[in-house]
């Protein structure tokens, strides 16, 4: 049933998760294919704010070219008596949340990564402004959100303009990130979950400590609390730290027992800071991936706007498709470009020391926070775009990782092993392959094996 009668399309809950695919598509805002794009929310003095009022700078849906793709700036303001600066990036994140409950529109990813498609079938009903938007967002978060007593949205899809408001909404998002650098996981007792994205991956939740910014890196530590405080009862809540079972790992008692029960059982164990083992779950809204690349027994990282193939031939899209969906993908890391900034990023897998390949823009742009003596070390696309590429560069630049090939025994007998697979379990095998490696998946199986023999199916030795 629709929460609003007045609409063109429904609205409600049930729509969560709808994908809207680029044949069915009627718009596209964002996405991979712009550049420009950006949602923020400012908090104002509530004598700046015209309650209800809808604006449009640039071309509205109904002016637009089917099957075309625009640039889209988003601008909410909000006023209340409780409504705080520190709220700004939470109640950012809920865009996200609500227009994801529109029949036919699609929202994915949060401040400059937005994404948006609406469907022709939602567009034929009526659904051909983006004050409908704007008016369907404000009783959202009226209703969800009490303390917001007066709001109006800015919607701007001319390409210059959005150009020159982004520019004004990354510093307000590095304003933002800065304040919640300096607290260390170690001094707090409690993180923060959100499952605002389960929508889209049923098992994921993501926790949020003070050196572990969400994979979506919109929410910090800071607006986990403000959020649980103002909404307890949420997407985004606390989780009592407990028992430190593994600290190099990032493993504890308390997170884990919420992450089984939020999962419903389906993931039990979290390490915060490894790609490896029992990894943290990934949505779809990550900023980016670390990718172990075996051949150099080193990882890559990949953000969402990088074109083309990585250095392991493989683009963003294909490395996503084997982190999302809230599942633990051995060497597959979904992560926050604000989490590399941190001193916990990867650090039980070595840290920095185990990069080897970043793109330029991204690297620019985390530059400040690569240990000095290595982040000349580090390749990008411009030195290396082959894994072959990759090895000879590594060498020159004497990487740390090519000491832990030396470090490697050439030959070695596996002993044999018996594991109970609870649920699903992926073996990756290095080979020459492009692809990195083969992908095994086993589900239900108890494994005893000494020794594994690979032989082509087309007879070759």
């Amino acid at each position: 049933m629709s929460m609003f009668k007045d609409m063109p399309v429904e609205v409600g809950v049930i729509y969560e998760g709808e994908r809207v695919r680029k044949a069915e598509m009627q718009v596209e805002f964002g996405g991979t294919e712009v550049q420009d794009k950006f949602e923020l929310v400012r908090v104002r003095k509530p004598e700046s704010i015209e309650d209800g009022k809808v604006t449009i700078i640039g071309p509205d849906i109904k002016e637009m070219k089917p099957d075309s793709n625009s640039p889209l700036g988003i601008i909410i303001e909000v006023a209340g008596e409780q409504v705080e600066q520190a709220l700004e990036g939470v109640i950012e994140r809920r865009i996200h949340y609500y227009c994801n409950y529109i029949e036919g529109l699609m929202h994915l990813n949060q401040r400059y990564d937005i994404w948006v498609r609406l469907n022709k079938k939602s567009f034929e009903k009526g659904f051909n402004s983006l004050t409908y938007l704007g008016q369907i967002l404000m009783r959202l978060f009226k209703s969800e959100l009490p303390i917001i007593q007066k709001i109006q949205v800015t919607f701007i899809t001319d390409p210059e303009k959005v150009k020159q408001y982004k520019q004004e909404a990354m510093k307000t998002y590095e304003e933002r990130d800065a304040k919640a650098r300096g607290l260390k996981d170690e001094e707090v007792d409690s993180f923060y979950g959100c499952t605002l994205c389960q929508s889209f991956a049923p098992s994921h939740i993501c926790v949020i400590t003070p050196q572990r910014y969400a994979n979506c890196g919109a929410i910090s530590w800071f607006d986990g609390r403000a959020a649980a405080k103002v909404d307890p009862k949420g997407p985004v809540f606390t989780i009592q730290r407990g028992e430190t079972i593994d600290s190099e790992k990032g493993e504890y008692s308390g997170v884990n027992q919420v992450v089984k029960d939020k999962s419903l059982g389906d993931i039990d164990r979290v390490q915060l800071y490894s790609a490896f083992g029992y990894p943290h779950t990934s949505c779809g809204c990550f900023e980016g991936v670390a990718f172990y690349i075996p051949e150099v027994d080193g990882f890559g990282i990949v953000h969402r706007d990088f074109k083309g193939p990585s250095v392991n031939g493989l683009p963003f899209s294909t490395m996503a498709d084997s982190t999302a969906g809230g599942r633990q993908i051995d060497g597959f890391h979904g992560i926050s470009i604000e989490y590399m900034r941190s001193p916990k990023f990867l650090q039980a897998d070595g840290g920095w020391k185990r990069v080897v390949w970043v793109p330029s823009a991204v690297k620019e742009r985390v530059k400040e926070f690569i240990p000095a003596e290595l982040e000349p070390k580090i390749l990008t696309e411009k030195e290396a775009q082959t894994l072959d590429n990759l090895k000879d560069a590594l060498k020159t630049r004497n990487h740390p990782v090519v000491q832990r090939w030396t470090e490697m025994p050439t030959e070695k007998t596996p002993e044999p092993v018996t594991k109970q697979l609870h649920r699903e379990a992926v073996v990756s095998v290095p080979t020459a392959f492009a692809g990195g490696g083969i992908k095994i998946i086993l589900k239900g199986a108890k494994i005893s094996a000494k020794k594994v023999v690979l032989k082509s199916s087309r007879g070759d030795d």
